[in-house]
């Protein structure tokens, strides 16, 4: 009996037993990632430009980001979206395979082009990237770099401080950049994941969750700038 006990404790405390189905309206923050009842979802086994990244088309520059951001949105636009969860990353999101309707939001997005599998955590939506490859649709239709390929480049690359009006805020920012990752990550009363700068208001009063070298970590990682003036 207490053998029989101490089985049951383990199966109800595994990974199987802790994942969780999520469902309802989503909200879309990028390619990749969503929100449903205020918890963020990053979707499984895929990994899309980031909202400001750009592709290059036939020599132009075009929105690849934005227009992955958009392709998602239009794919839970009237639908209730439900989500598996596989596991959790290092933000504290969870990762989930994500359905709206007859479409594996995943699948749909590598099978269009608008994001590439991400075979480094699984091998789920390789053959769709394949396919997507050959008929040269979307991402695959430019030149582009991988999403985690700019992100690498966005973080070791600090971003610039504007030149025009150097302000206490700008020299607050340069002195930021200098002694590395003074951005302050937060989740505010609302559920919102909001990031705040030196120098702008309620900073020093801001706990920080999380701490960012640059604005692009931030908001790669989910965050928002804050509003506050």
């Amino acid at each position: 009996m207490i053998r029989l006990i101490c089985l049951l404790c383990l199966a109800l405390t595994s990974p199987t037993a802790l994942a969780q189905t999520i469902a309802g309206t989503a909200q879309i923050v990028d390619g990749d990632t969503l929100t449903i009842d205020r918890q963020r979802i990053r979707l499984f086994g895929v990994d899309a430009p980031e909202s400001d990244q750009s592709c290059n088309r036939r020599g132009e520059h075009w929105a690849c980001g934005e227009t992955a951001t958009e392709q998602l949105r239009s794919l839970t636009d009237g639908n209730t979206v439900s989500c598996e969860q596989q596991d959790i990353d290092q933000y504290g999101r969870i990762v989930a395979i994500c359905r709206a309707g007859r479409f594996d939001l995943g699948k749909t997005m590598v099978e269009y082009g608008y994001a590439t599998a991400f075979g480094r955590y699984s091998e789920i939506y390789v053959d769709d990237e394949l396919r997507a490859q050959a008929g040269r649709r979307g991402l695959w239709s430019s030149t582009f770099e991988l999403p985690e390929q700019h992100r690498l480049a966005q973080q070791a690359t600090p971003e610039p401080t504007p030149s025009v009006q150097r302000s206490a805020l700008s020299l607050a920012s340069a002195s930021a950049a200098t002694s590395n990752c003074m951005i302050k990550g937060n989740r505010n009363r609302r559920g919102e994941w909001i990031y705040h700068l030196p120098g702008r208001p309620y900073y020093d009063q801001t706990r920080a969750e999380e701490l960012f070298c640059t604005e692009a970590q931030a908001r790669a990682a989910g965050y928002r700038a804050s509003r506050a003036r």
